[in-house]
């Protein structure tokens, strides 16, 4: 049996066991602690933090672009690579006191396809039915790793559904890439009736408590599952926090879940729902917003110092998100962000 190692989170003040097998982010999330991070893969830097005492750490591969030579050398890391083979003190750089100790544990669960529809000509909606267990607690925004059957590879997918809404019943949108190892196993071999194996939930993409301020979302893609989990909830809670849902795509054949959004506009009084085509064609027929979905937020937006924002969506539209956001006035700390990095065969969402 490996060994175990305390590590201790500062300014938090937090310890616990990590296993030597395991990453601190790995160790963190099977106590329940929800730590920031982004693809687990060492490609994003979301987890990146700073090494106060210990110098026993070693780092499975990743990404000089998340951790450059420079910094490693001045103490850095990356809490999804790192393993420790002593005690050691972590700095977090990024981090969101209220919600580290608000995680759940993480869970191995089995689940049965019930449905995959297909809502566009590149976006899938995959219903899942839990078997064992038979429930899976989970916040809205999070996210399981669904593994591939015959690979040692998973993927990474968020929720569309609420677990108090639809007990015991995961709904994901899938975006399908020609070489995606997932969706085109999705599109080509995946059958109602097949099980898979999943774990679970990760992820800080969830709804803070206690405030009343307004919300942003922004999205485009497969972004649209966790935000609509966000939504759904909302209107499950009675939440009335005034919410602008900003999503962006090329053509109308592009635009999926019309109808539950309007739905919520109706049951969110605060809520507007604004749909953007960037590349809208003559056979649309379209009336609504035209041009880049972050070019429509700074058209309508021009104070936003006391609003949460959240973003989730393909990378590039995530990096022009963030600062504009900041322009507009939202604090960076309050901009949360799921941002789909690809992960060998494109795919993470």
């Amino acid at each position: 049996m490996a060994q175990k190692h305390t590590v201790r989170l500062e300014p938090v003040g937090i310890e616990f066991e990590v296993g030597e097998e395991e990453t601190i982010l790995d160790g963190a999330f099977r106590q329940g602690l929800m730590l920031m991070h982004g693809c687990k893969e060492g490609q994003c830097s979301a987890c990146k933090s700073f090494v106060l005492e210990g110098d026993d750490i070693e780092l499975d591969r990743y990404s000089t672009f998340a951790l450059p030579d420079y910094e490693k050398e001045e103490g850095f890391t990356l809490l999804c690579r790192a393993h420790v083979y002593e005690d050691v003190t972590i700095e977090l750089v990024n981090y969101d006191e209220d919600m580290i100790r608000s995680g759940l544990p993480i869970q191995q669960a089995v689940a049965e396809v019930a449905a995959i529809e297909r809502v566009t000509h590149d976006l899938r909606h995959l219903v899942l039915r839990l078997v064992e267990p038979a429930e899976l607690k989970f916040f809205p925004g999070q996210y399981v790793d669904i593994a591939i059957p015959g690979t040692d590879a998973t993927r990474s997918f968020s929720m569309a559904n609420t677990s108090s809404r639809d007990s015991g019943q995961l709904e994901f949108v899938i975006k399908v890439y020609p070489d995606g190892l997932f969706s085109n196993f999705l599109d080509t071999g995946l059958a109602v009736g097949d099980r898979l194996d999943l774990t679970g939930p990760f992820g800080v993409f969830t709804l803070r408590e206690g405030y009343e301020t307004d919300l942003l979302f922004v999205g485009g893609g497969a972004g649209m599952a966790p935000i609509l989990s966000l939504l759904r909830s909302m209107a499950e809670r009675g939440i009335q926090r005034k919410a602008t849902y900003y999503y962006g795509a090329r053509g109308r054949r592009d635009l999926c879940f019309e109808a539950d959004l309007r739905e919520l506009e109706d049951r969110l009084p605060g809520f507007r729902y604004v749909p953007a085509l960037s590349e809208p064609s003559a056979d649309d027929a379209w009336d609504g917003e035209v041009g880049f979905v972050t070019d429509v937020v700074n058209r309508y937006e021009n104070d936003l110092k006391n609003a949460h924002a959240y973003v989730c969506g393909p990378p590039p539209m995530v990096e022009a998100a963030m600062p504009l956001l900041i322009g507009l006035g939202v604090p960076q700390k309050r901009i949360y962000y799921d941002k789909f990095t690809t992960t060998g065969g494109e795919e993470a969402s």
